[in-house]
């Protein structure tokens, strides 16, 4: 897996322009995954650290406000704009509009419901203005915190492990997979549950 991704990085190495906007883009969709992978090549020096960090947060920022944009067009499609005070999605409501700041800044840290949560956002107009200073906020933590995580372990490894060290990655990526599984499995069965 090293040899690919340092062909594939070494590749566009020739050209920060490109590999900063792909940065960008997977970041907008996938960020813990990009967060990790880029953080790993930052240690093996296939990207500076400042254009690393710099590309990271933008794609999460224009993630996170795209899929609010995305759920307020949502809401204008006829099939959709019935679930807006439907009892499916009152729950979800509920919980995503009681303490709506908090909970626009905490999941970031809970795989999976960024973007179900940012679509709701905008789905259910709660207010931009509180939105994007807390999806910032959140963003810039969790950015921060899992590309240092991931460039101290690339940084480490990168003389003793080389070849067992993308597979360790690959590992904590499929964990915070099997978190954000979990973590919809028990919405889902809460949610289901007979009221009592």
């Amino acid at each position: 897996m090293f040899e690919f991704l340092s062909h594939f990085a070494g590749d566009t190495v020739g050209s920060a322009l490109l590999l900063s906007l792909a940065v960008v883009v997977c970041a907008m969709f996938l960020e813990d995954v990009t967060i990790i992978v880029v953080g790993m090549l930052a240690a093996d020096g296939f990207i500076s650290i400042p254009v690393a960090f710099a590309s990271l947060y933008l794609g999460i920022v224009l993630g996170d406000i795209s899929f609010y944009f995305l759920g307020r067009l949502a809401r204008m499609h006829p099939r959709l704009a019935r679930y807006i005070d439907h009892d499916f999605t009152a729950p979800f409501r509920s919980w995503l509009g009681n303490r709506y700041a908090c909970n626009v800044f905490s999941v970031h840290f809970v795989p999976g419901l960024r973007s179900t949560s940012y679509l709701a956002s905008g789905f259910f107009r709660y207010p931009f203005s509180v939105f994007l200073p807390m999806a910032m906020a959140g963003g810039l933590l969790l950015g921060t915190a899992l590309f240092s995580l991931s460039y101290w372990f690339g940084s480490l490894t990168s003389s003793w492990i080389i070849h067992a060290r993308w597979g360790i990655a690959l590992a904590f990526l499929l964990i915070l997979l099997f978190v954000a599984r979990h973590n919809l499995m028990s919405y889902r069965m809460e949610k289901d549950a007979p009221s009592v």
